[in-house]
């Protein structure tokens, strides 16, 4: 599973201005509504019911907020880089300023889990975070998370 299965230059947002979790999660849900054609309001019923769990804050100022929903076809993503960090309940406390929402279909099982593996590994990359937090374009932040990783074979 490649992140170019998940999102498209259409499906970034290069600064999104929101001051809290809550209103991210709604602009979100708004945005994933534009791309999926299911509910907004139903997106972020799911999204505040996987908070609920635990938050999804990961670490490093990146935030996974993930759900699965009847009648959703395939995996789809939204990525944003924040005008302002924000406060995400985070699990080192810090600020979250990038932001990966992963929508799958109930059904997606292993689908939905290797989604989030592949987003976690790419935003695990300190490296990778930084040029993401230097891009303001939609076509760049797609070029770098869609590109594929250097090969360390000699």
């Amino acid at each position: 599973m490649d992140i170019s299965d998940l999102i498209t230059p259409a499906t970034i947002v290069p600064n999104l201005k929101v001051t809290s979790k809550k209103q991210a999660l709604q602009e979100l849900a708004r945005l994933g509504s534009e791309a999926t054609g299911v509910g907004e309001r139903e997106i972020f019923e799911i999204l505040l019911e996987r908070e609920r769990l635990g938050t999804t804050g990961v670490g490093g100022g990146i935030a996974i907020p993930h759900g699965k929903l009847p009648g959703l076809k395939g995996l789809s993503g939204i990525f944003a880089r924040l005008e302002q960090a924000i406060d995400f309940d985070s699990i080192d406390e810090q600020p979250v300023d990038l932001i990966f929402l992963l929508l799958a279909p109930e059904t997606a099982g292993a689908d939905h889990l290797k989604a989030l593996a592949r987003v976690s590994r790419q935003l695990r990359d300190r490296e990778m975070c930084e040029k993401l937090r230097g891009s303001d374009t939609a076509d760049a932040l797609y070029a770098l998370l869609t590109e594929t990783p250097a090969s360390h074979a000699a």
